[in-house]
């Protein structure tokens, strides 16, 4: 068998390699046709809500294209003069601090002791020029016979370049990042034209078997990357006007250029804004004789990006990307990898496309688990998880962080029954070892006397060995010795007990523990019994007087119908005056028709824990009144 399942894996396995590897080889030598479709396709996304509403207005699709790429045009070129000519300012200003540039310099090297001056490549050329002596070039230098004579400077000049070169050198230089502009506005120009029939053809081409969720795929794809560039850009813009103003009141030059390349490089996740902040920096330890000035505008660009990373942004788009922030981080690495500093911008936006085609596209849902933000494992599949491990201190924190804003009856509920019912199909199917066993158990008995208040997670006792058998009866003997024998005392008013009895096996008596842990944390004097103890002599001072509710407890309802049935009809004769509820708690993964499971002698059938609590709740109040 095993021989035949690798026969039939083994292909799979290499035909995904193959089609993986090709798909990175395409990605990599087809960059340079790539990216400008890539950047028209993403700067349409941009566009299209702007051009939308100039259609609503009254302009035609044409009118409305040209008026939204003209936009962009303008607002591109706008950034660009504004950064070529505060950096022609700057160089013309640099000169005047070369004394302040110098002296910090050679601080710097003797702190260093010589290693900044040692530094190779453009980096030590920089160094060495700005700390050599100006007048080096005039020493004197001193003869063997005692002459001093001293060096002649030598300049080198290359012939004049004529026009033609001169033109053909700038336009070298120019023509490449101008053609890929073109082909990204001639392409954006037609995408927007076109972009209802590229939309129908894509669904068609992906989905035309289910119209329906390929459409919302599509839909849902262009609303997120919208609303994240929209988002994006709007925030950039107000960090980079943040920035400006910050560095204009503290005397920084060129404040403009670096807010707009704050703005700008924001856009190249985690890493853009240090490298505006980096440039600042060094301008403003250039300018000022002192250090003050560079460290205030490196706190400047802190306290700006801390507000804006952990106030604005989550508030604004934490959820509109829908990528974990490892996912992020991981597409960049690879996307700069395959398309340089363009594919670093690109990454976040290529990165979400994936994960959207993952959650409606079955054959790429493994993108949506590996970089969507939504959890892999279920809540109760990660408490399953985390018991199998032995890890009761992570289960009790992640429940700490669910009860912020639930009951302990919604946890149950939702989190801890559903993960006892998942280790009980293993236990019945023989699919955890002994040792596992050991560790579930542990890890259950010490969350559930964490979460209901009997007992600190660290302080374990000796648990069950047994999953589901044993852990419900160790639970309820130790809340006995902590509340005394017959579980409290039985001096207390009339109808002022809920009796909690378990039917079936003794997995049904670890949810009626549960049960009676989560009517005492509501200070309601719940006591458990089973069948068998109701048939023995009752303890001493016991009256059925004092029962005010019975709650029968069924995990497997279809099979315990008949002797539901018949228990209920049993107190409705032993216990008149006491309310019948009927608690069915079956298993969430199989989904049973209860439709024949009906109880007319009760006066109430619950389905979970939190609605069970909440009819005790009135019920005991208007026993009070």
């Amino acid at each position: 068998m095993s021989d035949s399942l690798t026969s039939r894996t083994l292909p799979g396995a290499v035909t995904g390699l193959v089609g993986t590897a090709t798909v990175l080889v395409l990605l990599y030598f087809g960059r340079d046709v790539l990216i400008p479709i890539t950047l028209a396709f993403i700067l349409s996304f941009v566009i299209a809500p702007f051009v939308r509403a100039l259609r609503h207005v009254g302009l035609g699709q044409t009118t409305s294209v040209c008026t939204g790429v003209l936009l962009v045009t303008v607002s591109l070129l706008g950034i660009g003069a504004v950064i070529v000519q505060q950096v022609g300012a700057m160089g013309a200003s640099l000169p005047r601090y070369q004394d302040t540039i110098t002296s910090k310099l050679e601080a710097l090297d003797e702190l260093t002791r010589g290693t900044l001056g040692s530094l190779g490549g453009p980096a030590g050329q920089l160094i060495e020029h700005f700390t050599s002596d100006s007048a080096d070039g005039a020493q004197a230098v001193l003869q063997n016979d005692g002459s001093i004579k001293t060096p002649v400077l030598v300049e080198i000049h290359e012939p004049a370049l004529k026009p033609f070169q001169l033109l053909g050198k700038i336009v070298a230089q120019v023509w490449p990042p101008l053609e890929t502009a073109g082909i990204v506005f001639v392409v954006l120009i037609f995408v927007l034209l076109e972009h209802e029939s590229l939309r129908d053809r894509f669904i068609r081409l992906a989905g035309g078997g289910d119209l329906r969720a390929t459409t919302i795929a599509v839909n849902d794809a262009g609303e997120r990357l919208s609303r994240f560039f929209i988002s994006q850009f709007l925030v950039n813009l107000a960090t980079g006007l943040a920035v400006w103003l910050g560095l204009a009141l503290l005397g920084v030059g060129q404040a403009l250029l670096w807010g707009t390349m704050t703005a700008v490089l924001r856009f190249i996740p985690y890493v853009g804004v240090w490298m505006a902040a980096f440039c600042a920096t060094l301008l403003a330890a250039a300018v000022d004789p002192g250090w003050s000035l560079a460290l205030m505008t490196l706190g400047l660009f802190l306290a700006v990006e801390i507000i804006v990373a952990q106030t604005i942004e989550p508030k604004l788009y934490g959820h509109t990307t829908g990528l974990s922030p490892l996912s992020v981080v991981v597409s960049a690495i690879f996307w700069s990898w395959i398309w340089g500093p363009v594919g670093l911008v690109l990454s976040t936006p290529l990165t979400l496309c994936l994960v959207v085609a993952g959650r409606y596209i079955r054959a790429l849902k493994v993108l949506e688990i590996m970089f969507g933000e939504l959890p892999a494992l279920t809540l109760p599949q990660n408490f399953y998880q985390r018991a199998l491990s032995g890890d009761a201190h992570e289960i009790v924190t992640s429940a700490k962080r669910y009860m912020q804003h639930k009951s302990l009856a919604e946890y149950c509920d939702g989190v801890l029954l559903p993960a006892l019912h998942l280790a009980h199909f293993d236990l019945k199917d023989n699919s955890i070892t002994p040792v596992e066993r050991e560790k579930v158990a542990s890890s259950v008995i010490a969350v559930i006397e964490a979460l209901s208040g009997a007992q600190k997670w660290w302080k374990r006792r000796k648990h069950a060995s047994v999953l589901g058998g044993g852990i419900g009866r160790q639970l309820r003997e130790r809340r006995i010795s902590d509340s005394g024998e017959w579980q409290g005392s039985f001096d207390v008013p009339p109808g002022s007990l809920v009796l909690s009895i378990a039917l079936g096996t003794q997995y049904g008596e670890l949810a009626t523990e549960i049960l009676v842990r989560i009517l005492r944390e509501q200070k309601i004097d719940a006591r458990s019994s089973s069948l068998d103890e109701l048939e023995q002599v009752p303890p001493p001072g016991a009256s059925p007087e004092l029962v005010a509710i019975v709650v029968l407890v069924s995990v497997d309802p279809l099979n315990d119908c008949d002797k539901m049935t018949a228990t209920l009809a049993r107190f409705r004769e032993q216990v008149p005056h006491a309310k019948q509820f009927a608690l069915l708690l079956p298993s969430p993964f199989e989904n049973p028709d209860l439709k024949t499971c009906v109880f007319p002698s009760a006066d109430h059938v619950a389905r979970s824990y939190d609605d069970v609590l909440q009819h005790c709740q009135l019920a005991m109040k208007g026993g009070a009144k």
